[in-house]
């Protein structure tokens, strides 16, 4: 049971100022010269994966126009108008959740109360979380109001599946996509927190934590606060891997080397011992496709050909069969009955794959052959005049 007053590490460093937002430059960038120039649009829409910073950002942008003396960039934080946004308890602040609140009668009852005037800050500001859960009937209820909205009316609008966003509203809206974060700044963030919360946490550990993120840093923070509770102030690579049933880096690198080299008693033997550890096969298969990917942009970067793999020399060709066989198999070891056998049989048909080649690079090669050789004519007169 929670302490009274404890706050997951997700919540407690959720980012407060723009500065404190990490890996969508190109968003607080925008955002900021926006209020600096005073060109504030009425509507905004923030899409992006989960856990990227939509509505930590739709927060901070609320801050930055309804703070004491606003709109600025450089508001305090602990400005009384900014602590109330943060709480959730700003009046004009109003923080809609659009899979519960999806239907026209409470987009009409929004509609409504967005002509009054702001009671606290200088904006009346709707955040609508995961927009694209409203019926058709609500978005259509809120266009006219989106379109020419009173002057005091600003919406901020997330979702992470745009394509269920009508275009009307999508039209009537300025876009921003946030990107998955990289690791390495997500590696930072962490260390940053564990020196904050006075935890040892070692490079690979946390390096394993964004791995499993996927771009997330609420992910990656959910991760580190459970890593915390399972192994107290010190937390190494180790622990990761038990806990979440990851398989180690090297020993990834290790497989893929394997692929490379087509060593097939290798491959098995390997698959063999991270599942007698427990370990999970279908991030593994993801953990492959990446490293696999990372060659084959190395060998397009190098004109065609990269040793990434354990050293073993690999065309483009044969990195994007072997790339396309591993993706191929991830409905068998996601779906499969027998996820080991699925597994196994994905890396060696990929390993086939990649040792195969394709009709038309044959034929270029031949034709480029016969090119070189010496006409049947000339090969003729050639022996005669030996003779």
């Amino acid at each position: 049971m929670s302490s009274p007053g404890y706050q997951v590490i997700a919540r407690k460093w959720r980012p407060q100022t723009f500065d404190d937002v990490v890996g969508q430059d190109h968003v607080v960038r925008t955002l900021k010269n926006a209020i600096a120039r005073g060109r504030i649009a009425h509507a905004y829409l923030f899409v992006g994966p989960r856990g990227t910073g939509k509505t930590s950002t739709a927060r901070i942008f609320a801050k930055a126009l309804n703070c004491t003396g606003g709109p600025k960039v450089d508001f305090d934080p602990k400005d009384p108008a900014c602590v109330a946004i943060a709480e959730g308890s700003h009046l004009d602040v109003i923080e809609i959740d659009g899979a519960s609140n999806n239907g026209v009668d409470q987009v009409r009852d929004l509609r409504d109360t967005a002509r009054y005037a702001p009671a606290q800050g200088k904006y009346k500001i709707y955040i609508i979380d995961e927009v694209h859960m409203l019926s058709t009937a609500a978005f259509n209820a809120l266009l006219k109001t989106l379109e020419e909205p009173p002057p005091h009316v600003k919406f901020v609008f997330a979702t992470t599946e745009v394509q269920k966003v009508l275009p009307t509203i999508l039209s009537r809206c300025q876009r921003f996509d946030l990107k998955p974060i990289p690791a390495e700044l997500i590696v930072e963030r962490l260390k940053h927190i564990a020196q904050a919360e006075k935890i040892t946490a070692s490079d690979a550990a946390l390096a394993c934590i964004a791995r499993m993120a996927d771009g997330g840093m609420r992910d990656a923070q959910s991760i580190f606060d459970q890593m915390i509770s399972f192994c107290g102030n010190q937390i190494a690579e180790p622990d990761v891997l038990d806990v979440y049933g990851l398989v180690a880096a090297d020993k990834v690198a290790e497989l893929a080397a394997a692929l490379a080299a087509g060593d097939h008693p290798k491959i098995v033997a390997l698959v063999d011992e991270c599942d007698a550890n427990g370990r999970d096969l279908v991030r593994l298969l993801s953990d492959l496709q990446a490293l696999v990917r990372t060659a084959l942009l190395d060998a397009i970067a190098k004109g065609g050909r990269s040793e990434q793999l354990g050293g073993t020399p690999m065309t483009t060709e044969q990195l994007t069969r072997l790339l396309d066989g591993l993706r191929e198999g991830e409905g068998g070891v996601k779906l499969g009955l027998a996820e080991k056998i699925n597994f196994e049989v994905t890396l060696l048909k990929a390993v086939e794959a990649s040792r195969a080649r394709a009709i038309d690079s044959l034929i270029k090669e031949l034709a480029a052959l016969a090119d070189e050789a010496p006409a049947p004519a000339a090969a003729a007169d050639s022996e005669k005049k030996k003779d």
